[in-house]
This record gives C-alpha cells, sequence and structure tokens, in this order.
C-alpha cells in the first residue's frame, strides 16, 4: 500500500536517517582503529537503514 508522503507534525520519520548516521558512527569508531574503509562502510549502511527505515514510519498510523 503506497502512502502520501504529506509533512505533519508529529511525523519522526525525517529523524531516521539522522539517526541511522549516528549509529553508523557509533559502530564505526570501534572500526577506526583497524581499517578506515570499514568507518566509512558503517556510516554508509547506517545512512542506508535510515533511508530504508523512513518510509516504513512515515506510513505508519
Amino acid at each position: 500500500m503506497l502512502c502520501a508522503m504529506a509533512t505533519k507534525k508529529g511525523d519522526i520519520s525525517s529523524w531516521a536517517v539522522g539517526g541511522g548516521l549516528m549509529l553508523g558512527l557509533g559502530v564505526g569508531f570501534f572500526f577506526l582503529t583497524t581499517n578506515v574503509f570499514a568507518f566509512v562502510g558503517c556510516i554508509l549502511a547506517g545512512i542506508g537503514l535510515g533511508l530504508v527505515i523512513a518510509p516504513m514510519l512515515s506510513c505508519k498510523k
């Protein structure tokens, strides 16, 4: 089921990308001492996770 992408006052789906980024940073700091590419990969995975979760949160009622 598709939902309209309307902005509502209580909609927190836009926070999902920022939260995913923070999660990726937190996990990536553990890998920073061993491999820089793993750090960057964790950041990208966190952004991707946030982009996947954001539409799910905006469709919830």
